[in-house]
């Protein structure tokens, strides 16, 4: 028989391994989550610039409705396997809502941006990626405007520098200039609006409590994609945007090959398992991959951003990244205060 000390040692012992066990099964978890959210970011970084080629060949609304078809399809499929029928019920929540939600977020997402990128021309990705990156700041701007608060000043000054980080990109540092040319000014408010509309559709997901996010953004597709091909059909009967032919449509399979089940499966998949694990306040901060993509990905195909943009791209990344830290630190000194 042992005798206590030996009892009390070997106790000791066995909870050292466990939390052993337990640290690194967390900076597993932890690595696993800053993976998803890297190649989610980099999938949606190529995206823009592969955008620009398939907008010369099809109208952007066409284009949205057969993302989405595609996109849907997977997330149809992966939800019946994960939750069964089951994951096609309302359980009380809102269909009605969830339909004006998945037409925000799903129609007005696709067809403003990409409408904006069209009209910008090639310059129209650097200007959509740089957006992106805005939107954790548009959600604090929303949330204040919700909750009937002003955001704490330091985060409004974050937030103006991001967006003045944003002007020197769809400028190339000349504002004088852009100012004079008001198709660019235009298509860049289309961008703008296009990438708030997805902050309306992401703030409004905890809404739909008893739903799991892969039910919410898979029944939110398919009810948008009802407002998008009722859109597109419209578009087509009053022959605002030409019925695509077989040839288009045979241009740009390559691009609804990424653009569907990569740009809008995976990537989307992958964001919210890594923001799962990391959660949403540390998942923001990988937004800043997708321009740096973008750029990148630009640059090679013979779009070289100014230096007055990657000036622009650094100073909006920086904008998020400190008001990331101070809201931390903000956080912490009201739970402290409590």
């Amino acid at each position: 028989m042992n005798s206590p000390v030996e009892l009390s040692s070997g106790s000791s012992a066995c909870e050292a391994a466990s939390a052993s066990e337990s640290l690194r099964w967390g900076h597993a978890a932890y690595g696993k989550g800053v993976l998803f959210c890297v190649v989610a970011t980099v999938l949606m970084g190529i995206m823009f610039p592969l955008m620009t080629d398939a907008l010369t060949h099809v109208d952007p609304f066409t284009f949205t409705s057969l993302r989405y078809l595609i996109a849907g399809t997977a997330f149809l499929a992966l939800l019946l396997l994960k939750e069964g029928r089951s994951g096609l019920r309302a359980n009380g929540e809102s269909i009605f809502q969830a339909w004006m939600l998945g037409s925000v977020g799903f129609c007005g997402f696709g067809s403003f941006v990409f409408l904006g990128q069209q009209l910008a021309g090639p310059a129209g990705a650097l200007t959509a990626s740089i957006m992106m990156t805005t939107q954790p700041m548009m959600g604090l701007l929303l949330n204040s405007i919700v909750r009937k608060s002003m955001p704490p000043v330091l985060s409004f000054l974050f937030i103006l520098m991001s967006f003045a980080g944003v002007s020197l990109v769809v400028t190339r540092g000349d504002i004088s200039g852009a100012l004079h040319e008001p198709q660019h000014y235009s298509a860049n408010a289309l961008i703008l609006v296009g990438a708030f509309c997805w902050v309306i559709y992401t703030f409004s997901a905890s809404h739909f409590k008893t739903w799991s996010p892969l039910k919410y953004t898979t029944l939110t597709t398919w009810l948008g994609l009802t407002t998008i091909l009722a859109l597109n059909a419209l578009l087509f009967a009053v022959h605002v945007v030409p019925v695509p032919t077989s040839a288009q449509l045979w241009a740009i399979a390559p691009h609804l090959m990424y653009m569907g089940p990569i740009a809008g499966f995976v990537a989307i998949l992958f964001w919210n398992l890594g923001n799962r694990i990391l959660t949403p306040l540390n998942g923001v901060l990988f937004m800043d991959v997708l321009p740096v993509t973008t750029f990148a990905v630009s640059s090679l195909t013979g779009v070289v951003p100014a230096r007055a943009q990657i000036v622009g791209a650094c100073m909006t990344g920086t904008a998020l990244v400190f008001n990331n830290l101070y809201l931390r630190h903000r956080t912490r000194k009201l739970r402290t205060a409590r």
